[in-house]
């Protein structure tokens, strides 16, 4: 987090001091092609792969611990949240580990402004993911998805005596 805000430092029209500090940041080189536009966040950086001509736009969060593979021609909207970790939803193991799962994002994905996109999801080339949507499943191939409504998935089991 130390390198994203020196990167959110540099001024806008400084491109090679942004592009030095993006290869520092992923650990390694990143496509001359590939566009952030600050401010942007990420907690590891390493877990994080780019294609050709993608372009991220202002105010996205990567939480990248478990991997994040974003394909060639990939617009993200601003405010995007692509997390890669998570916490057990059972309540006796909530503090015990982090659980964690790749996000795959394919060729001629778009993402709309404020979507979040959950550990361990694919979305399949040609997709667009509406602005605001919560992506917790797979997306197929050349699909729209919308959504932020709530569905109950299942009911918890309660805690166990306190410690």
């Amino acid at each position: 987090m130390k390198l994203t805000s020196r990167l959110n430092m540099l001024p806008f029209d400084d491109l090679d001091a942004r592009r030095t500090m993006l290869t520092e940041i992923f650990g390694r080189p990143v496509p001359d092609s590939l566009s952030i536009l600050p401010p942007f966040h990420c907690d590891y950086g390493l877990g994080a792969t780019f294609g050709e001509r993608v372009f991220i736009n202002q105010g996205c969060f990567f939480l990248d611990f478990g991997g994040i593979t974003i394909g060639d021609r990939v617009l993200i909207g601003p405010r995007v949240t692509l997390s890669t970790a998570g916490h057990p939803v059972e309540l006796d193991e909530r503090r015990e580990f982090i659980t964690h799962a790749p996000i795959v994002i394919e060729d001629d994905v778009w993402i709309g402004a404020a979507a979040t996109v959950t550990p361990g999801v694919t979305i399949g080339h040609g997709s667009v993911v509406g602005a605001g949507a919560v992506v917790a499943k797979d997306v197929p191939p050349l699909s729209v998805v919308t959504a932020t409504t709530i569905v109950e998935r299942k009911r918890l089991k309660p805690a166990s005596a306190a410690p």
